[in-house]
């Protein structure tokens, strides 16, 4: 199965909002539930060899202190926090296009939610 079809094949099986952004580009909300008190979207995208996948962390206008999170950086695979000159704090992840599978997928999403768990219980 090509890699477009895979991965909007496994977004249509999740609960919540799916939507494609443009070619090989597509978008996932989080409801608020899940997600920490408010929706995580999620962009994902193909470039490079990469499926990329990233989501800011807080709210629109809310800083961070993007230090707390290095120590969560060294322990975990697949994803890691980064941060913008004006301190917005966003999860991200990548996996190579050739590993891209279903359960691939799933573990890279479910890292995304869960670093994004850890950095909204600091906002």
């Amino acid at each position: 199965m090509a890699l477009p079809d895979l991965v909007a094949e496994y977004l249509a099986s999740l609960p919540g909002a799916t939507r494609v952004l443009g070619p090989r580009q597509w978008g996932v909300t989080v409801d608020s539930d899940q997600a920490g008190g408010w929706p995580l979207d999620i962009g994902l995208r193909v470039r490079d060899g990469l499926l990329l996948a990233q989501a800011p962390v807080a709210e629109q206008g809310e800083r961070l202190d993007p230090w707390l999170f290095l120590h969560w950086n060294r322990q975990t695979r697949l994803v890691r926090f980064s941060a913008t000159r004006e301190g917005e704090v966003w999860i991200q992840g990548d996996l190579a296009v050739e590993s891209v599978d279903a359960p691939a997928l799933d573990r890279l999403l479910g890292l995304i939610v869960e670093g994004a768990l850890v950095g909204r219980r600091y906002a």
